[in-house]
């Protein structure tokens, strides 16, 4: 018998392995849930998709009510550092998810961008707080 200590995922219903990263996924997970009333049937975890040809997972993404993705969260251990390659890291993903908000969090700081256009181009703004799920569904473009 090994020592792998596991935590339960709500949202893929079973025990995952607890890992630096998954701590930082399945606290994230709780913040959206309980603080941002976020429901837990509109969140996925581990969302596997192809880019390029190579296949990706994204940690979370949380879904509106006709189930098109809302937003994607990156989840980091916490001792990485939230730089511009995370930050790029979640815009190669948006260009598959195409979602309005980004979010990216090592569980120490948490950074969210909502996308926009302006002259035909897409563009990313930080924004000063991660909206609450009703706030992300009003303002979706």
């Amino acid at each position: 018998m090994d020592n792998l200590q596991t935590i339960w995922d709500p949202l893929r219903k079973k025990n995952v392995a607890l890992t630096p990263e998954e701590r930082v996924r399945q606290w994230c997970i709780g913040v959206l849930s309980r603080d941002l009333e976020v429901p837990m049937h509109m969140m996925m975890s581990e969302v596997g998709f192809k880019l390029g040809g190579k296949q990706f997972r994204a940690d979370l993404v949380v879904y509106d009510r006709k189930a098109k993705p809302l937003a994607v969260v990156e989840c980091k251990r916490p001792e990485v550092e939230l730089d511009q390659g995370v930050l790029e890291q979640a815009i190669r993903y948006n260009m598959v998810l195409n979602v309005s908000y980004m979010i990216i969090t090592n569980g120490r700081q948490t950074y969210a961008c909502r996308r926009g256009e302006s002259e035909g181009k897409v563009n990313y703004a930080f924004i000063g707080k991660v909206p609450s799920y009703n706030e992300m569904i009003c303002q979706q473009q």
